[in-house]
């Protein structure tokens, strides 16, 4: 079994900024393509930022220059450096991971949610 473990939302004025964290654990055999999706109420699941097993970076039109997207291959993490956070960007946000399980085969795995409220 994988888990996907947030960590890093909270309470922020405009302005400022946040780091969420993302750690994978369980039976793992290896990792592909990880991400932070948001959903604020009401609203789709969107895509926020991705990046591969190899570094290669995704970001919505939303988060382009103001986030930045990172993981530890080591550690089984991905990071998302949320900075210049506007109150549009209030929503729960999810982490998912393309998890290569003991049967060899791809699954995606989603985190809790971490709530993330910008103020204004």
């Amino acid at each position: 079994q994988v888990q996907l473990v947030e960590s890093g939302g909270g309470l922020v004025q405009a302005g400022g900024s946040l780091r969420l964290s993302c750690a994978a654990s369980g039976s793992i055999f290896g990792i592909n393509a990880m991400g932070w999706y948001r959903q604020s109420p009401g609203e789709q699941r969107e895509l926020v930022a991705r990046i591969t097993s190899g570094g290669s970076t995704t970001y919505a039109d939303s988060a382009k220059g103001r986030f930045t997207i990172s993981r530890d291959n080591a550690k089984n993490t991905v990071y998302l450096q949320m900075n210049s956070l506007k109150p549009e960007d209030t929503a729960v946000y999810y982490c998912s991971a393309s998890v290569r399980t003991s049967t060899m085969r791809y699954l995606e795995v989603w985190g809790q949610g971490t709530l993330v409220t910008v103020s204004s």
